[in-house]
């Protein structure tokens, strides 16, 4: 049975579980009735973060540009650019076991492609949630609906699986910025052109 969490949450995630080792991170929306004249294109992102709150170089930022880790330790499961169908639109793999000593958390975030050009915000995004799921057993361990906190943001911090005393936990955000994927990017510490 899944544990439904509310904002600034926190969870163990390994202690409960002792043999957790591979997570999907299963994350979902749908847009309102409401035409802006062009598709939403939300995007998933991982930010794989040191203990100063950066990450260390580009690649430890996993994306619709790099869908995998050299660790092997997450993977991105591709772009769905219309959040069309039931169910999750996006999906990361996360194997805990390959996550190098250096992270200290995974950041996980959405993000709308293009919010400015195409006057697009989270005000107009409804039932976006993250999932969290052994992917072993098949099994929902986690899930929190984000609600409709949001208006004029156009990225949004949803959740992050963290060390903390040699178990994995994890902790339900939910903060919204804006300024899209530049803005995620600058605040873990990327580079942006």
């Amino acid at each position: 049975m899944a544990i439904n969490l509310s904002k600034g949450q926190k969870v163990d995630l390994t202690k409960g579980n002792p043999g957790l080792k591979k997570i999907m991170v299963g994350l979902g929306w749908d847009v309102n009735a409401f035409d802006s004249g062009a598709d939403f294109d939300l995007d998933a992102s991982a930010f794989m973060v040191a203990s100063n709150g950066k990450c260390r170089t580009e690649k430890d930022f996993i994306f619709y540009g790099n869908l995998q880790h050299e660790s092997e330790a997450v993977q991105h499961m591709g772009d769905n650019l219309t959040g069309e169908g039931d169910g999750d639109d996006e999906q990361i793999l996360v194997d805990l076991t390959k996550v190098p000593d250096h992270v200290e958390k995974i950041a996980f975030t959405v993000t709308i492609y293009d919010a400015d050009k195409r006057r697009q915000n989270f005000g107009q995004v409804s039932n976006a949630y993250i999932r969290l799921v052994d992917e072993t057993t098949n099994t929902e361990i986690i899930r929190y609906d984000l609600g409709e906190d949001f208006s004029i943001e156009t990225a949004i911090v949803v959740g992050e699986v963290y060390r903390h005393n040699g178990e994995w936990k994890f902790n339900a955000i939910g903060s919204g910025f804006q300024g899209g994927l530049a803005a995620l990017c600058g605040h873990y510490g990327i580079e942006v052109a």
